[in-house]
C-alpha cells in the first residue's frame, strides 16, 4: 500500500501537484468515466466528485446513473436513480430480477461508450459486481465509499479487491482493514466537511430561524400567528427513501402526538428531497389528528442550497433516521435523536452479522454512545416522547452538544485528502495506464 492510504500519516500530507509535470497539457481523447450513484445521498457524493474532475479538464464524458445533482455536472443518467434505491436485504431479493436487469443495461451502456474508469459510489452490492466485470477489460474502477467490512463480514475484502482498484473512504476508521489486507485505500473525508455552510454556524440561532422563514411562503403561512410563542424548533427527518418514510415516519409522528400533550408550542419542520417525498411525508401526516396536523410543517424549497441543512441549522434538535443526515445534524453542532426501524427479517439478519453497537455515524466515530439511539421496538411513541423531553433539558442538551462539537473537529483533522486527486493519482502510479489519458491539472496552470 501507499504512504497515501495508510491511516498513519500526518494530518498535513496532501497530493502532491508534481504528478502533473511531466504529462501532455493536450490529450487526444476525451477522459469517458462511468459513474453509478445508488440513492440520493450518493447524488451529492457523486456530483461533488463530477465537479472536482470538471475543475481539472473540460472534457470528461460522464454515462452512468444519478440525480439531479450530477446531471448538473454533465452526467448522461442511462436510468433513473430511483431504480437502484432499495432498501433492506428482504426488499433487495423482491426487486432482484429489476437489478439484475439494470446491470446488464449499464454494462452494455459502458461497453459501447468504451470507458476509461468506473466510480462506484456507494451502493457495494451493485457497483462492486458491475466492477467486477469491468476492471479485467483495463477500466480502472474506484469504490467511493467503503463497503461496511469494518462492521460486519470482512471477508467481502477479497471481492472488493477483485473489483478495485481503489477505495476511497469516508471515515478513518475504515481504513485499517484494508491496509492489513494490503489494497489501496484513501481517507478523503465526507464532501460535507467542504461544503457544509460555515454562516449557518456563525449565525445566532434566532436568525437563522428568520432567514429560513423570510424566503419560504409556506414557512410563512406556518409561522405567521405563532411565531413568538414557539417554545422549541425540531426538525424531522424521517429518511430520502420511500421504505424509510413508510416504516420511520410513523413512529416519530406517534412521539410527536405525546410531545405536543406536554408541550403544545413545539413546532416541527419536515424538509423534503422533492416535491415527490413531500406528497409522499404529507400523506401520512394528513392521515393523523388535526392538532398533529397543525403542529407540523411539511417543505420543499429548490430554491434555497442545501435547503434540509438550513432548516436543520434553524432548529433547536434534529429527530432523524440513520443515515448522512446524522453526520449533517452533527457538522451543523445540532443536538439529536435517531429513530430506525427495518423489516424485522432484515433486522435480525443483520443483528447477528454487525460488529458495532451503533447506527449512527456520530456515535460510531466516538466510539461511544453521544446521541441516543432508538431502534426497531426501542422507537414507540413513549420512548421517543421522553427521550426528546430528556435531551431538551438545558444538562443534557449542553453535554451532547459538547460531544458533537469533539468529534466533529476529530473527524475534520483525520480527512484531508481530495477526492479526485487522490483518484488521479492512483491510475498515474498503475503503468499500464501512463500512456492512456493523462489528466492535465487545468486548475493549477
Amino acid at each position: 500500500m501507499t504512504d497515501s492510504a495508510t491511516p498513519h500519516q500526518p494530518s498535513d500530507v496532501t497530493v502532491q501537484p508534481d504528478i502533473y509535470d511531466d504529462v501532455s497539457a493536450v490529450t487526444a481523447a476525451p477522459l469517458v468515466i462511468g459513474i453509478v450513484a445508488g440513492e440520493v445521498s450518493g447524488d451529492s457524493l457523486g456530483a461533488d466528485f463530477m465537479q472536482q474532475m470538471n475543475n481539472l479538464r473540460d472534457d470528461i464524458i460522464w454515462i452512468g446513473v444519478g440525480g439531479a445533482k450530477m446531471q448538473a455536472q454533465g452526467l448522461q443518467s442511462i436510468f433513473p436513480l430511483s431504480r437502484l434505491a432499495v432498501m433492506g436485504l428482504v426488499e433487495v431479493v423482491a426487486q432482484l430480477p429489476d437489478l439484475l436487469k439494470a446491470r446488464r443495461e449499464l454494462l452494455a451502456a459502458f461497453k459501447t461508450a468504451d470507458i476509461d474508469w468506473f466510480i462506484g459510489i456507494d451502493a457495494p452490492d451493485f457497483n462492486l459486481r458491475v466492477a467486477k466485470k469491468l476492471k479485467p477489460e483495463d477500466v480502472f474502477c474506484v469504490q467511493y465509499v467503503s463497503p461496511s467490512i469494518w462492521a460486519w463480514r470482512e471477508s467481502r475484502i477479497h471481492n472488493i479487491k477483485a473489483a478495485t482498484n481503489l477505495v476511497l473512504c469516508l471515515f478513518p476508521f475504515e481504513l485499517p482493514v484494508y491496509e492489513r489486507y494490503n489494497h489501496p485505500a484513501i481517507c478523503v473525508g465526507h464532501p460535507l466537511l467542504r461544503t457544509i455552510d460555515q454562516t449557518l454556524l456563525d449565525t445566532p440561532i434566532n436568525q437563522r430561524r428568520s432567514e429560513l422563514v423570510w424566503h419560504n411562503d409556506g414557512l410563512q403561512q406556518f409561522f405567521i400567528d405563532r411565531f413568538d410563542e414557539v417554545s422549541q424548533l425540531i426538525c424531522v427527518m424521517p429518511g430520502s427513501r420511500r421504505g424509510e418514510i413508510t416504516a420511520i415516519l410513523p413512529l416519530m409522528l406517534d412521539g410527536i402526538q405525546r410531545l405536543i400533550l406536554l408541550d403544545p408550542n413545539l413546532c416541527f419542520i419536515i424538509p423534503t428531497v422533492d416535491q415527490n417525498h413531500q406528497y409522499i411525508v404529507q400523506e401520512v401526516i394528513d392521515k393523523r389528528s388535526e392538532q398533529l396536523r397543525a403542529a407540523i410543517v411539511v417543505v420543499y424549497d429548490d430554491s434555497q442550497p442545501a435547503f434540509s441543512q438550513q432548516a436543520m441549522a434553524a432548529s433547536d434538535m434534529v429527530m432523524l433516521a440513520s443515515g448522512t443526515a446524522t453526520l449533517e445534524a452533527m457538522l451543523l453542532e445540532r443536538p439529536m435523536v435517531v429513530i430506525y426501524q427495518l423489516n424485522q427479517l432484515t433486522y435480525q439478519i443483520a443483528k447477528r452479522l454487525v460488529k458495532v453497537p451503533y447506527v449512527g455515524l456520530p456515535n460510531i466515530l466516538a466510539n461511544t454512545a453521544i446521541v441516543p439511539e432508538l431502534i426497531q421496538e426501542q422507537a414507540s411513541g413513549d420512548n421517543i416522547c421522553r427521550t426528546v423531553m430528556r435531551l431538551l433539558q438545558p444538562r443534557a442538551y449542553a453535554e451532547q452538544l459538547k460531544a458533537l462539537v469533539e468529534t466533529k473537529h476529530l473527524l475534520q483533522q483525520q480527512s484531508n485528502h481530495d477526492p479526485a486527486n487522490s483518484v488521479i493519482e492512483q491510475w498515474f502510479m498503475q503503468d499500464s495506464h501512463l500512456s492512456k489519458q493523462p489528466i492535465t491539472n487545468q486548475a493549477s496552470q
